[in-house]
């Protein structure tokens, strides 16, 4: 082979592995949010502790699915909205001694939340006698799985989804255990 010829390869092999390294797609975005509550936190856990009653977000409608907070149990959300549009989710961790939880988004439609490979933790801590710590975190890709998203389903709407969600949650939970 002289070593033109090699010369080319070489820079042909060169760019397929630097265009590969462009094209590597979207990337796994957190969005961790906390509030401090004026109420002991085994109040604020009895208000959350069930999986299959999120009636204190004021997004959601109604929860539908087993009183059960067992690993594996699945609930559905009907939010708010023309047409009841719904998400599908999954417990995957229980605690109530930690008072936390986790669950995953088993059934979910990018119209209603614009991501993808979405996992979430709501956790309660004492913060002194009287008062309470709620911390929600989730970890998502968002809803365009390829690369140049459409603007509804790039990471920014993910993040923006997402922080409006928990934002709009902890605020209603302050709300209502704090008598406001």
């Amino acid at each position: 082979m002289t070593t033109t010829r090699r010369s080319v390869l070489s820079l042909a092999l060169c760019g397929l592995l630097v265009g590969s390294a462009w094209a590597h797609g979207p990337s796994r975005q957190k969005v961790e949010l906390s509030i401090d509550i004026a109420a002991p936190a085994d109040k604020v856990w009895a208000r959350i502790a069930n999986f299959h009653d999120m009636s204190w977000h004021p997004a959601v409608a109604r929860t539908d699915g087993a009183a059960a907070n067992e690993v594996g149990a699945e609930r559905v959300l009907v939010l708010k909205g023309e047409g009841e549009p719904s998400i599908g989710e999954q417990l995957t961790r229980y605690s109530a001694e930690r008072m936390s939880y986790s669950y995953k988004i088993s059934k979910g439609d990018v119209a209603v939340l614009p991501v993808s490979n979405y996992v979430s933790h709501l956790t309660v801590t004492a913060d002194g006698d009287k008062g309470s710590k709620v911390e929600w975190r989730g970890a998502f890709y968002r809803g365009f799985p390829n690369n140049d998203p459409p603007p509804e389903l790039n990471d920014a709407a993910a993040i923006a989804a997402v922080t409006g969600v928990y934002q709009a949650g902890l605020d209603a939970l302050k709300r209502e255990l704090e008598g406001r």
